[in-house]
């Protein structure tokens, strides 16, 4: 053997080219087995086996899907699991990767409910092209749902209140059972034969997969796509689907939507009624002015034709002629009269006399002011030379001996005395007061010590 001639393999590029395989190979399948060697470690991952009687596969569920599981997982319990096929490279072993997974009796409804829709889907039976439009605004309409079950009296409840002048029929049926797909194809049929309804709903409300599997038979399936009259499916609650709904005319969520989906709301429709007369009202209005102008148009146009107005207009156009011309003459006269007026006042402006007189009260004028700018002049002195006297006033000696204190000057020197130290006891002293001068002579000289 020469190993140049061909790959060389490791073990962990062997597993995994081998799980890239497996991957691509096989699509996402469903399992149906028995749970053995369960495992939950604390990872939240789930470890087991899913066998039959000859033998078994080893599986893993992560935790983000174990985390969504509606069920509790036991050894021993039989289910339906769906996921993929891989392996695990460290050891080489294959298992298979469930992402979701349920009991196996209810799985077993889940797989009859998706090969029946597909086959019905592969016939045609909802192709929306078969579908019939739900009358608007019905006068019957049929129910064929369970007589004592809360459905049928949300159905009334709502019919009533919403459109109360349709004619309601119950076509009382089993609605879970043996019985009830059989009862349910019959009311679906006379309901037909009969011709009475413009309206069906079919419905019940909400329950397991069990519990609807009246609504996923393939007859009764046929036969809401075989009725004539528009079918309305309202089966279960909002999240619950059922072949009846998919064969239907129209699918509601709810019985109760069921009967707003089937009927117009009598509120609204009288608000759009009132909308509706308020328009018709206007709109008549308007078209009985645009006529009544239309017809005073046209009585005013005829006047207009007669002879006689045609002179009464042609003299009213005379009169308003007439009327411009004297106001033209009126106007040229009296723009020649202001010109005349305002050339006499230009004469008399340039007259001597006229000049003289005003010279002379511009003379006046001028004394006047001279004389009052002289005034203003010596009064502005006058307050100068006062408010100099005042300040003189305030700084004078005077007028600080006059407020009881006294000059002392030598009779010797004349010079101001202002220390003890210009004098000795027995100088001769002059003291200048208020209202006089007093000689004086000093007896004694006692200085001040400042205080520290």
């Amino acid at each position: 053997m020469d190993p140049s001639a061909e790959h060389v393999y490791t073990p962990s590029e062997l597993n995994r080219e081998i799980r890239l395989h497996l991957e691509t190979g096989f699509p996402r399948l469903l399992l149906e087995a028995e749970i053995s060697n369960l495992a939950r470690p604390a990872s939240g991952h789930l470890y087991f086996s899913l066998k039959d009687d000859k033998a078994q596969v080893r599986c893993a569920m992560f935790r983000s899907s174990a985390s969504r599981l509606g069920i509790r997982l036991e050894n021993g319990m039989k289910v339906l699991a769906r996921g993929r096929i891989s392996l695990y490279e460290p050891r080489g072993d294959y298992q298979f990767i469930i992402d979701s997974m349920q009991d196996a009796g209810e799985g077993l409804l889940q797989r009859r409910f998706e090969e029946l829709k597909r086959k019905l889907e592969a016939e045609g039976i909802f192709d929306p092209a078969h579908k019939k439009s739900v009358p608007p605004y019905p006068a019957r309409i049929g129910l064929i749902t369970s007589p004592g079950g809360a459905a049928v009296r949300d159905l009334l409840h709502i019919l009533e209140r919403r459109w109360p002048v349709a004619r309601v029929r119950i076509y009382p049926v089993l609605v879970q059972g043996e019985e009830a797909p059989r009862e349910i194809r019959n009311a679906i049929d006379a309901a037909n034969l009969h011709g009475w309804a413009d309206t069906l709903i079919v419905g019940r409300g909400g329950g397991s997969l069990e519990d609807l599997m009246a609504f996923n038979d393939e007859a009764v399936a046929r036969s809401v796509f075989a009725s004539r009259i528009p079918l309305v499916s309202a089966v279960g609650h909002e999240t619950d689907f059922s072949i009846c709904d998919f064969a239907a005319d129209l699918r509601a969520p709810t019985p109760s939507a069921a009967a707003e989906l089937a009927t117009p709301d009598q509120a609204n429709l009288k608000e759009s009624f009132r909308r509706a007369e308020r328009q018709l009202y206007r709109r008549v209005r308007d078209r009985q002015q645009l006529e009544i102008q239309k017809l005073d148009h046209l009585s005013h146009r005829l006047q207009q034709r007669h002879p006689a107005a045609q002179l009464a207009e042609q003299a009213k156009q005379l009169g308003s002629l007439n009327a411009l011309f004297v106001r033209g003459i009126g106007r040229f006269l009296g723009e020649r009269e202001l010109r005349l007026d305002a050339l006499t006042r230009r004469l008399l402006a340039h007259q001597p006399d006229r000049k003289l007189s005003e010279l002379l009260e511009r003379v006046s004028a001028a004394g006047w002011s001279l004389e009052r700018m002289m005034k203003n002049a010596v009064q502005g002195k006058r307050d100068e030379l006062g408010n100099l006297a005042r300040t003189l006033n305030a700084v004078s000696p005077l007028e600080t001996i006059g407020r009881g204190y006294a000059v002392l000057t030598s009779l010797e020197t004349g010079d101001v005395i202002n220390s003890v130290s210009q004098v000795d006891t027995g100088d001769s002293v002059s003291t200048r007061i208020k209202d006089g001068k007093l000689d004086c002579t000093v007896d004694s000289v006692t200085p001040y010590r400042p205080k520290q």
